[in-house]
């Protein structure tokens, strides 16, 4: 990740390119933000919640839990891809405790130490962990909670040893390991209360609807730098071949996410 201008811009794009198909194939995604509600739940925020932030809203699966956990509370929408917000405003009920914002978890429009809870379910695995840790942070009050739902290096393993054997190009995403997310939280100023990490599998019954789901929900156009030509056919069959001994007994193929889980708490006495 050596130009990080282009990095973002083509991380939005891809993103607001997939707005409209997100939905309907994020049921992993859907998965995993309720176990970090769970988590959130087993480390509620015990102060008076005024602003809350869901960092990464997308189309704003999150939001629900938040607004039934903390209706009194301010809830800020934040996404980097203008079309994903689009479609929080467009889906959801009016909501007068709920403000739309655009801009990047690495450099948060907003004042330092004002706000109380911060949610991300999927979000900061695109960012610079200690980039976005320390924007969290800033923006934090002491004593205030964050609870974050990110991915690991055997997200996508499956696929990653598939293409592996038909090519030597980067076909799959690499994403840090829970030390490193683990080591930047605590670096910037955050307490960890729990960590957890759990395989989540994305299911369909072809490859080719697995593939078709990751790039339905925008994942597939923000990987690896490296510029190739498409899979010919006999590359692709082999691909086939060699995914099918993953082939659960349902009869279901499967990629799987790795889920890494955190329940922070802002360090310092609470205001």
């Amino acid at each position: 990740m050596t130009d990080r201008p282009h990095r973002k811009q083509q991380i939005r794009s891809a993103f607001d390119r997939a707005a409209a198909s997100y939905d309907a194939a994020a049921l992993v995604q859907r998965c995993i933000s309720d176990e970090l509600a769970r988590l959130a739940t087993r480390h509620p925020c015990h102060r008076q919640v005024e602003r809350a932030l869901d960092a990464g809203c997308g189309t704003g699966y999150g939001l629900q839990w938040l607004s039934d956990s903390m209706p009194q509370a301010l809830r800020i929408a934040l996404d980097f891809a203008p079309a994903m917000l689009a479609r929080v405003e467009s889906q959801a009920d009016p909501d007068p405790d709920r403000v739309a914002l655009c801009a990047d978890i690495e450099s948060l429009p907003l004042a330092g130490a004002s706000l109380d809870v911060a949610w991300s379910s999927l979000a900061l695995q695109w960012c610079d962990p200690a980039a976005a840790f320390i924007e969290l942070a800033r923006v934090l009050r002491p004593g205030a909670h964050a609870w974050i739902a990110t991915l690991g290096p055997r997200t996508l393993w499956e696929l990653r040893e598939g293409f592996s054997a038909v090519d030597d190009a980067d076909h799959v995403i690499h994403f840090h390991a829970p030390e490193h997310w683990i080591d930047a939280a605590r670096m910037s100023g955050f307490r960890v209360l729990e960590s957890d990490r759990r395989t989540i599998p994305a299911l369909a019954g072809t490859l080719r609807g697995l593939l078709r789901d990751i790039k339905a929900i925008g994942a597939h156009s923000v990987g690896p730098q490296r510029r190739r030509a498409p899979l010919g056919r006999a590359a692709w069959r082999r691909l086939e071949t060699d995914y099918e001994r993953h082939r659960r007994e349902d009869g279901l193929l499967p990629a799987t996410y790795d889920v890494i889980l955190l329940a922070l708490e802002k360090s310092g006495d609470p205001a």
